[in-house]
């Protein structure tokens, strides 16, 4: 399934991610989408509330934050991707992985590096998986240009 992301949900969740950031504290956000054949085109970001470490990075949608997503899914849109921000270098940690939040078949993980800072390079500059097999694989630089496309606003 291709992906279809506006530079308008891809600023948004920059401007997030580096105001959290800005505390060295990591983020977490969701994209909606709706379904158009067999793409995905991103309708919004959303940041759910969420508590982050002090000392450490991890991060935790509350239940308030639960129950914003729940009632901000509008009809005929779905949880296309999450999009998280670490301190340092993007990659998809072990605790990513095990993540129960996102676990549709198909779904997208983007990983964005130095506290959100690594959007301002672009999409190419985050790490990028995708749901398959019941497990996240990290997609190489040729299926991300096949299967994701970023369109301006």
């Amino acid at each position: 399934m291709k992906l279809v992301i506006g530079s308008d949900s891809l600023n948004q969740a920059r401007e997030f991610f580096e105001r959290v950031g800005s505390y060295g504290r990591e983020g977490t956000g969701l994209l909606f989408a709706k379904a158009q054949g067999a793409t995905l085109v991103v309708t919004r970001f959303i940041a759910p509330d969420q508590v982050t470490g002090r000392d450490s990075c991890w991060v935790e949608v509350t239940m308030k934050g639960k129950l914003e997503v729940a009632v901000a899914l509008a009809p005929g849109e779905l949880i296309a991707a999450r999009i998280h921000s670490h301190p340092g270098e993007a990659f998809h940690s072990s605790v990513d992985d095990q993540n129960p939040g996102l676990t549709a078949e198909g779904a997208w993980s983007i990983v964005v590096p130095y506290y959100g800072l690594g959007l301002r390079r672009g999409i190419s500059a985050c790490a990028i998986h995708q749901r398959k097999d019941g497990n996240w694989r990290r997609l190489r630089s040729d299926e991300i240009a096949d299967c994701l496309s970023i369109i301006p606003a």
